[in-house]
């Protein structure tokens, strides 16, 4: 068991030593000090509340579909500030280094373990693919 947790210990340090997590802590850093990009977060925040507030009575809702586009437009606006999109570049890079490891290790003890993903496509049958995956949950078809 020892060992099991110093390996862990030791795959821990090397991924927060990794070339993607570097990216993510500086371009992190640089987002968290733009002062444009906190005022838009603020009014993002602000339109999101709108629209959640619209949202619960459905687009029939008077105000819903300016509210959609209020918020996907500061959407749009913080998309189109390097540093925001270079920060969604890294952090997805670091979600994929971590979903690879995860897969890697799940797969080396057994070939039916499911390694969750941030990912909205779905990249195999299973559980709630809509494929039958033969689990007995009866959620499968």
């Amino acid at each position: 068991m020892a060992t099991l947790l110093l390996n862990a210990y030791e795959l821990g340090d090397m991924i927060n030593q990794s070339a993607e997590v570097a990216e993510y802590a500086y371009w992190k850093n640089i987002v968290d000090g733009d002062e444009r990009v906190h005022d838009l977060v603020k009014q993002f925040d602000k339109a999101k509340e709108l629209f959640v507030e619209c949202e619960r009575f459905g687009r029939f809702h008077p105000d819903y579909h300016s509210a959609k586009g209020g918020v996907e437009a500061i959407q749009l606006q913080l998309n189109e500030i390097d540093c925001v999109s270079r920060f969604k570049a890294a952090e997805q890079a670091v979600d994929d280094l971590l979903f690879s490891i995860a897969s890697e290790i799940a797969g080396s003890v057994s070939d039916t373990i499911k390694v969750p993903s941030n990912d909205p496509l779905v990249k195999g049958g299973g559980c709630s693919s809509g494929g039958s995956c033969g689990c007995s949950s009866g959620s499968c078809g």
